[in-house]
């Protein structure tokens, strides 16, 4: 019976949810807290009431100091005695929850990632034209939740107000896990896949049809690459026994074939960096060694273009420069060239120049008025 009585005596008092109340204080700062928003003891005694915890303010206090010394224990590896040793020795610089005197209130530190990191993490989700708006919407949410809900406000206006083209394509990120399963080496054969692929016309704009009727197409995937907001798949095309791109919001019904991948040997033997300077900058067309002149002005952008490891740069007079370099020529070549007017000059192949003159001769006739 004594026993009985002294555990009666020990849990008399004894508030209920109390083992919750330090992780709920902390999720509290982490939410509605920030360098310009601060909480009082009182703030969250009634946050805590809200969900049926009491608490004092001075509780809180206490609450604060143990989240101080578990944060260090976790991030650092530190036991109790060293993290309480880092707070006596420096202070708010070793805490993760500080008093800030000037706004009179607590508020966190310290996180994980800053303002501006999640910023640029949510734009650039946004910015993914492969996700459909409420895929991108649903993310950007998602990572705004790694600062203050006052932070996460001003991310999301100005992140999600902007105007942007987005797929239409609802499977887009789902095909993005298939070719990732079909391409991984971790006790797997790399395989191929197959899919149909979408193209649009100008009776519907809106929904785009299936190429070759409905057929499937079978590659080897060996690479995914994001340029310009947008995933592209290169891959092993072994009928045409050359590597291809593909759009990936544009699959569809992306399945795993079971066979081992082919063409490992073509993959290896491409410069990737080239490559894809070369695909995506240039599209596709007869790849030629051209020598370009530009004015001086123009070198950042050149470079942008052309990188400097397949690319000889060297100085003309005092305001031009050169370039030699391997291009695919193509109309959007040219196209690329003419937008910088007469700022840049095809110096050689002679061919290739001529065909440049007869594109703009061209262009102009159909400009002609009537």
């Amino acid at each position: 019976m004594a026993t009985q009585k002294g555990t009666d005596k020990s849990s008399r008092g004894r508030k209920p949810n109390q083992k919750l109340k330090a992780y709920l204080v902390m999720l509290y700062l982490l939410k509605r807290t920030d360098d310009t928003h601060t909480v009082s003891a009182d703030d969250i005694c009634d946050y805590l009431k809200g969900h049926g915890i009491d608490a004092e303010a001075r509780s809180i206090y206490s609450d604060i100091k143990e989240i101080n010394k578990a944060i260090l224990i976790r991030d650092k590896k530190y036991s109790l005695s060293e993290a309480e040793s880092d707070i006596k020795k420096y202070g708010d610089k070793a805490r993760t929850v500080v008093y800030d005197r000037h706004l009179s209130g607590y508020r966190v530190n310290k996180r994980q990632f800053t303002f501006n990191e999640v910023r640029l993490a949510a734009e650039t989700i946004y910015a993914s034209k492969y996700l459909t708006t409420k895929e991108a919407k649903s993310f950007a949410y998602m990572i705004a939740n790694l600062v203050s809900d006052h932070q996460a406000k001003r991310i999301l206006h100005d992140v999600i107000n902007l105007d942007r083209i987005k797929t239409n394509n609802k499977f887009a990120f789902d095909n993005i896990a298939i070719i990732n399963s079909a391409m991984s080496k971790d006790n797997h054969t790399p395989e191929k896949i197959s899919f149909k692929y979408l193209k649009y016309t100008i009776q519907d704009v809106r929904h785009p049809i299936e190429r070759k009727s409905g057929g499937r197409y079978v590659v080897s995937p060996f690479c995914l690459i994001l340029n310009d907001g947008n995933y592209y798949l290169m891959a092993y095309d072994s009928e045409a026994e050359k590597i291809k791109t593909y759009r990936v919001d544009r699959m569809k019904d992306v399945q795993l074939v079971g066979e081992p991948r082919e063409g490992s040997k073509a993959f290896r033997e491409i410069d990737l960096e080239t490559y894809t300077r070369r695909t995506f900058s240039m599209y596709s067309g007869e790849e030629v060694r051209v020598r370009l002149r530009f004015t001086n002005d123009l070198l950042d952008t050149v470079i942008d273009r052309f990188g400097t490891k397949d690319a000889v740069y060297s100085s003309v007079d005092a305001n031009h420069f050169s370039v030699s370099t391997k291009v695919a020529v193509s109309p959007q070549f040219y196209g690329w060239l003419c937008g910088l007017g007469t700022k840049a000059k095809i110096i050689d192949p002679p061919a290739v120049r001529e065909e440049y003159r007869d594109l703009l001769s061209d262009i102009a006739d159909m400009h002609e008025n009537e």
